[in-house]
């Protein structure tokens, strides 16, 4: 009987436990048809909620405010940076943002300069409201798929491709 109201108390606890990981998961594609390094920034739309009332100041609606939707990328925009393995910074051009399901997207291109080795990549979005917020970054396109996790104190990251 013991056994059993343990299983009943565990099945009751999960809901609440489901989400309770602040997380975000970024793609960095090179997009040789296009010649741009494209950037889609994926966080759950429950957090994105979270945040802008934490954020910003007043009655908020990531969902239907389109106004509230462009304030949240900007906060993101401010929050990562691109660089070649040489520091030089890549500049990162707003694309876009939209709700999708339970997802929030933001989206960033930059140009792939020439001859590129790797990237370095800073992703703070969400770290300085939550400090347990871990940033998946997943960088395809050139070669193997290179993961980066931004969480604790890292500020910058790497990823190195591998040459011919």
């Amino acid at each position: 009987m013991r056994f059993l109201l343990i299983i009943v108390c565990f099945l009751i606890a999960a809901p609440s436990m489901a989400h309770q990981l602040k997380s975000s998961v970024t793609t960095v594609l090179f997009n040789q048809r296009t010649h741009n390094i494209e950037l889609m920034h994926r966080f759950y739309l429950h957090d994105t909620e979270h945040a802008v009332g934490s954020l910003f100041k007043g009655k908020v609606d990531i969902i239907n405010n389109k106004r509230d939707q462009k304030r949240f990328a900007k906060y993101v925009e401010s929050h990562v940076a691109l660089q070649t393995l040489a520091g030089e910074p890549l500049t990162l051009n707003y694309v876009g943002a939209q709700v999708d399901g339970k997802f929030f997207w933001v989206y960033q291109e930059a140009t792939i300069p020439d001859e590129i080795e790797g990237v370095r990549m800073s992703n703070g979005a969400l770290r300085d409201l939550w400090p347990a917020q871990v940033n998946m970054v997943n960088v395809e396109g050139r070669g193997q798929v290179k993961t980066l996790n931004f969480s604790q104190d890292d500020t910058w990251l790497e990823a190195r491709f591998e040459t011919n």
